[in-house]
């Protein structure tokens, strides 16, 4: 069976008492739920969340086998030449995440330097997001 890691960024763990218009209700356990129930046993799945850029970085190096990736980066989108560097090396199907329309909040968001290392992006659909993201895994697969 093909593995997928799942990663989560900062403060997603959080989610649930972060603003609503942006992230949505569920929690990132309820988000995680709703993406295993979507992939229904297709895909290994693996979920990671981490705060720490480093522990990201090395989580994707270990991950070099696997299949593919989605990532929502969450803030480390907008400052992280390090994470994009490591997805760089990963040659696997890379997919962007995130719940919010980052493109279309604050000006600072608008800078991304995750976006040209990843295959696809997926964004501006709260917990949709990541779900349309196992959808397009399955379709090419």
């Amino acid at each position: 069976m093909k593995k997928v890691l799942i990663i989560h960024g900062p403060n997603l763990n959080m989610l649930g008492y972060r603003p609503k218009e942006h992230y949505g209700d569920l929690t990132l356990n309820q988000i995680n739920q709703l993406i295993s129930k979507e992939n229904d046993s297709y895909f290994e799945l693996e979920f990671f969340q981490s705060n720490s850029e480093g522990q990201i970085i090395t989580k994707i190096q270990d991950s070099l086998d696997f299949y593919a990736i989605i990532i929502n980066p969450a803030a480390y989108t907008h400052t992280s030449v390090g994470i994009r560097d490591a997805l760089e090396i990963f040659k696997g199907i890379k997919i962007e995440v995130h719940l919010s329309c980052v493109d279309e909040r604050d000006e600072f968001r608008k800078i991304n330097y995750i976006r040209d290392v990843c295959d696809i992006c997926f964004s501006g659909k709260k917990e949709n997001s990541y779900l349309d993201a196992i959808k397009y895994l399955k379709k090419i697969k």
